[in-house]
């Protein structure tokens, strides 16, 4: 591996939730100062991990896992306080008569499927049988009573599909902050220890950078939905409305959130409950 690269590996999620975080970057011009890798939030947390990127989004719960190797971007996140629209329990009957039956889960993002069976567990007293299947809501209502959604899936789903299918849509953030009054962080960014000792200016530089792209998107978030879209299946109105639904911070609430999770996981998930959160010195 090359020491001393020119531009730092970064990583992107392809989904809207992650659109305001890099929408200002071509704005401000750093998108021509990184080498920029495009993948879901899968595949990145898992490049981040193995040293194939050395600054990612990476879901939470892999984020936790690897704690002792990742530092993670102070005020940069991806997560909601109360509704976060794109994260949803879409269901034929009542969530508490889903024990044992089956629900469908249309993502491997650890993070979001363990935040459902959290709230499935603890305040439904529910254990379905879970299995995972691509995200097309009509072939998982044929199989399943219930299904878990994320990103782009889970929005056309709960705004277009389940209304008119006659289907229960529960919102995962909604569910969360009820439950704690706490806000849920579902990504992070996160750079590599070893590759912040040698490169720490340009650690400081890429955060610096997405925190000014992401304060660009919300001041012209109108224009952001206005250009989504022009691609997407979503009208402009919508997008906005979700754009600023979504919360980016990662500060002392997000913190807490973040650590309440553990709590409540970490034994089950494969990290300390008491999991110690490294956060870039800004």
């Amino acid at each position: 591996m090359d020491v001393y690269r020119s531009r730092p590996r970064v990583g992107h999620i392809q989904f809207l939730n992650c659109l305001p975080l890099y929408w200002g970057l071509a704005r401000t011009g750093t998108l021509l100062d990184l080498e920029l890798t495009k993948d879901t939030p899968e595949k990145l947390s898992e490049h981040l991990v193995r040293g194939r990127l050395d600054i990612a989004p990476i879901t939470l719960v892999e984020f936790l896992r690897n704690a002792d190797d990742l530092v993670a971007f102070p005020d940069l996140a991806v997560g909601c306080d109360g509704p976060v629209m794109s994260c949803v329990i879409v269901s034929q009957v009542p969530l508490e008569r889903l024990d044992g039956a089956r629900v469908a889960l249309g993502s491997t993002s650890r993070t979001s499927v363990r935040l459902a069976q959290l709230l499935l567990a603890e305040q439904y007293g529910v254990r379905p049988d879970y299995y995972t299947c691509p995200p097309d809501l009509g072939l998982m209502m044929q199989e399943a009573d219930a299904a878990v959604l994320i990103g782009d899936a889970a929005l056309r789903a709960s705004l277009h599909d389940a209304p008119r299918l006659g289907l229960e849509v529960h919102d995962l953030g909604q569910m969360w902050k009820e439950w704690t009054g706490l806000p849920f962080v579902f990504a992070v960014w996160a750079a590599r220890k070893d590759y912040l000792e040698r490169e720490p200016a340009v650690v400081r530089q890429v955060h610096e950078a997405f925190l000014d792209s992401r304060d660009i998107s919300l001041e012209e978030v109108a224009k952001v939905a206005e250009q989504a879209a022009r691609w997407e299946a979503f009208d402009a109105a919508l997008l906005e409305r979700y754009f600023t639904t979504l919360d980016f911070r990662f500060g002392p609430e997000q913190l807490a959130g973040v650590r309440e999770f553990a709590r409540r996981t970490g034994s089950a998930t494969g990290y300390p409950a008491d999991v110690a959160v490294e956060l870039l010195k800004v």
